[in-house]
């Protein structure tokens, strides 16, 4: 469960994203697309990803096309606020996509229907 003092304000958002370049704000979240050479590239990213959220125990919303992997961080316990574990997850997702040679695309953030 979350705690008050985990939630983000607009300035410890701000301030979070300073540190994230792979990552915007939008849809109440932290949000970024990575891009990776192939499909089974992409699948291994996705693979990385659960593993971080089972280590954590803080899951994102998760969406796959081809080759690219879309990614939303909200920690709903929180009433779907940004939170400091948004923010360590993130970190570490974009720590394993720089190891699979994946490019980051937030801008193409939400997934195409």
């Amino acid at each position: 469960m979350s705690e008050a003092k985990d939630v983000l304000d607009q300035a410890g958002i701000d301030e979070a994203l300073a540190g994230l370049p792979d990552w915007k704000y939008r849809s109440g979240g932290l949000v970024t697309v990575y891009k990776l050479p192939t499909s089974a590239a992409a699948l291994e990213l996705i693979a990385a990803v659960g593993r971080i959220a089972e280590e954590l125990n803080h899951h994102p919303d998760l969406d796959w096309r081809y080759n690219r992997v879309f990614l939303l961080f909200t920690s709903h316990d929180a009433g779907t606020a940004v939170t400091a574990r948004d923010v360590t997850a993130a970190r570490r997702c974009s720590d394993a996509a720089a190891s699979a040679g994946a490019a980051a695309q937030p801008d193409r953030f939400p997934p195409a229907g």
